[in-house]
């Protein structure tokens, strides 16, 4: 029994994402830097979980960090499960939707905010909503 309060097979997971969307998501997959539909987004809105709308992040704290992934300095509090991940050889942060347990990308603490961290997401992994 999954921990998350969102919780559906894989099938399901399947039937509901795209293959590109499940790899990233579903299978901790990456997209390739530069290419992801929101690296340089800057509309003031929310953005939320791909998977499971889950609101993940607000605008103000999305910056331009060069890296080739969206980022951003803070999460909304409560959105974000942090992993120790030792994959590739590397010790990072993998930080997942505290809601459905979706791969979102990982926390470095590099930041040039205030806040010291830099959420470095995968475009797929994520959807925005507008402010109106």
């Amino acid at each position: 029994m999954s921990k998350y309060p969102t919780q559906k097979s894989e099938a399901e997971w399947k039937a509901q994402l795209t293959e590109e969307q499940y790899k990233i998501l579903r299978e901790k997959g990456t997209e390739r830097p530069f290419t992801g539909q929101y690296n340089l987004h800057f509309d003031n809105g929310t953005y939320k979980c791909m998977a499971c709308d889950t609101p993940l992040f607000e605008s103000d704290s999305k910056f331009e960090s060069g890296c080739g992934w969206p980022s951003f300095d803070e999460s909304i509090p409560g959105s974000i499960e942090y992993i120790k991940d030792t994959s590739h050889g590397m010790v990072r942060t993998e930080i997942l939707c505290a809601n459905c347990g979706s791969h979102i990308g990982h926390v470095f603490d590099d930041g040039p905010t205030q806040t010291g961290q830099r959420y470095c997401v995968n475009s797929v992994s994520i959807d925005f909503n507008k402010k109106q």
